[in-house]
């Protein structure tokens, strides 16, 4: 979703009717969008003399479908000679787009976004009717419902990136998943490349450097949009609660961070080599909700995050790298938003979106650097909890009480992050904003996977028997036992939702399981140990890790068959 918006295609747009005869639609508003069952978003983002691309976002207002297909038709000779995220057929110049076997789902107020390429002579006037399902659609700008659509600003920038684009598929990781048995079928989906040190900007230890991946995403790319995702990450004293990730710079080189780590990757993606790339950043994942939970006189403060808060150094290294990427017009800045098991609390939650503004508008950043926020990065929160809500309540007693809930206004990350975003918006962030949520390992699938509620004996028996995440408990975080692969990354899945992505690189560990030497300044966090019984992050349990874990980000082969074993959706 974009920070500014595009006019209306008109103030009224003419469509055809049932009946054969122009009938005017005006322009849904929002009180008014459920009379409207459907509404389109076709936008031509590229045109050359012989051809195009284009976008075209479905927002569905009716009933949940389990499958769909839009259909429209051409004035003049336009061909689609190839197509993304939907089985595209044409006949004379009429064209039906159906749904793939990932993306049937389409919820009530779900978006669903498609590309295509196609050749033409002569004009190229835009389709005049839509249907989803044989019902006629209005016509939209993207700023309505779903994640939006292909509308720009002044800037270039689209309202969505992940809208009628492919996504980069990152060929080292590709080669180690098609590698392990049965890999090969996710070896093509696109995940996260991560700047995780100085050095992995020019490659380490004989990997892609970043203009290598921007060259491979360039070849990937062809004549549709491509993304490509990168996530940012070596904040000074970087990850002051969890060893594993700590960083190589320490809590005072700030200076060193800037200039050494941010300006190398703002002036690589500034060259105007790759200015026809959608480059999706991931902007330092697990600092700034540091400052908010593992501060001051909380049971979970750490001396390392009350450095960090006293010194301001993770404010100035977020504002610094939102200042200098949103200065690159192709470049869209997602910032970390943890996930709904840490910020979802009522004391965690106003104050996050505070502070995000702080560092949003600081070191010269503005909120027109932000073109969004991700949430569960790296993490195993499921997206939708089917079988109980925040609102259920057993034999008298909310849900909220339960041990699992404890009190947390949220059960799952899509509610989170929907509500999350409108507090975001009501501190000073931009109406358009999107959200991002990591689906790479939070399926929670296979045989554990509960059919329905638990029994009512207790409001514990009723969560627990129901719930899909299987953790011992939310705060449990590095390489979780049981866990799945999630949604299959997608853009435009449901309202305020820009895409769902795998930022993270599944088969990638969290890390070690024991101490190991290491020259990439990561340490050993018992949270890795599947011996360890824990601390008051996560209650003093078992930490739910699995055992012969190797360093983080280092290919761990036991996790990625389990992965594939409990996806959900199945593999």
């Amino acid at each position: 979703m974009s920070r500014t918006k595009s006019a209306l295609l008109g103030a009224l747009v003419l469509l055809a009717g049932a009946s054969g005869t122009a009938v005017a639609a005006v322009p849904a508003d929002p009180a008014g969008i459920a009379a409207i069952p459907c509404t389109v978003d076709y936008k031509v983002q590229n045109q050359w003399d012989t051809g195009f691309t284009a976008a075209v976002t479905v927002t569905n207002n009716s009933a949940a479908k389990t499958s769909w297909a839009v259909k429209w038709a051409y004035a003049g000779n336009q061909k689609v000679t190839s197509g993304w995220n939907a089985k595209i057929t044409q006949s004379g110049t009429a064209v039906t787009a159906a749904n793939e076997t990932y993306n049937g789902t389409l919820a009530t107020g779900g978006s669903v976004s498609l590309g295509f390429n196609a050749s033409y002579s002569g004009t190229n006037a835009l389709p005049t009717s839509f249907t989803l399902d044989g019902v006629t659609c209005n016509v939209d700008d993207g700023s309505g419902g779903g994640g939006g659509g292909g509308g720009s600003d002044p800037s270039g920038r689209v309202d969505n990136p992940y809208a009628g684009a492919k996504v980069y598929v990152n060929p080292e990781w590709s080669a180690k998943a098609a590698a392990e048995t049965g890999g090969s079928r996710i070896s093509n989906q696109p995940t996260g490349v991560w700047l995780d040190r100085i050095a992995a900007i020019n490659g380490a230890s004989g990997s892609m450097g970043l203009r290598a991946h921007l060259d491979a995403a360039l070849a990937q790319k062809g004549s549709g949009e491509e993304v490509v995702q990168l996530v940012v990450y070596d904040l000074p004293g970087r990850d002051c609660a969890a060893l594993a990730s700590n960083g190589e710079l320490g809590p005072t080189e700030i200076d060193k961070y800037k200039t050494q780590f941010i300006d190398p990757i703002a002036a690589i993606l500034a060259d105007s080599k790759y200015a026809s790339l959608r480059i999706v950043t991931t902007i330092e994942i697990d600092s700034l909700p540091n400052l908010v939970t593992n501060t001051g006189s909380r049971a979970t403060a750490t001396p390392q995050c009350d450095t960090m808060l006293a010194n301001g150094n993770y404010v100035k290294g977020v504002g610094y790298a939102l200042a200098k990427l949103g200065a690159i017009p192709n470049v869209y800045n997602y910032l970390d938003a943890g996930h709904h098991g840490w910020i979802g609390w009522d004391d965690n939650f106003a104050p996050s979106a505070t502070l995000f503004k702080q560092a949003a508008t600081s070191e010269g950043a503005t909120v027109d650097d932000v073109a969004g926020f991700i949430t569960n990065t790296a993490n195993y929160s499921a997206l939708k909890e089917n079988n109980f809500t925040i609102n259920d309540t057993v034999n008298g007693t909310s849900v909220r009480q339960s041990k699992w809930v404890d009190w947390n206004r949220y059960v799952d990350e899509l509610s989170f992050a929907q509500a999350f975003r409108n507090q975001l918006v009501s501190v000073g962030f931009n109406s358009g904003i999107g959200m991002l949520i990591d689906t790479s390992r939070n399926g929670w699938g296979g045989t554990a996977r509960p059919t329905g509620p638990g029994a009512t004996t207790s409001v514990d028996t009723y969560v627990d028997g129901g719930r899909y995440d299987r953790r011992i408990h939310v705060g449990n975080w590095c390489n979780q036992a049981g866990a799945g692969l999630g949604e299959r990354p997608q853009a435009s899945p449901a309202t305020g939702i820009d895409a769902y992505v795998w930022m993270k690189p599944p088969g990638e560990s969290d890390g070690s399981s024991s101490a190991i030497a290491n020259d990439e300044g990561k340490g050993f966090d018992r949270m890795c140990d599947p011996t360890y019984t824990g601390n008051p992050r996560n209650n003093n349990n078992m930490s739910g890790a699995l055992p012969n874990a190797p360093l983080s980000g280092h290919w761990f082969s036991a996790q990625f068959q389990q992965l594939m074993t409990n996806a959900y959706p199945p593999l």
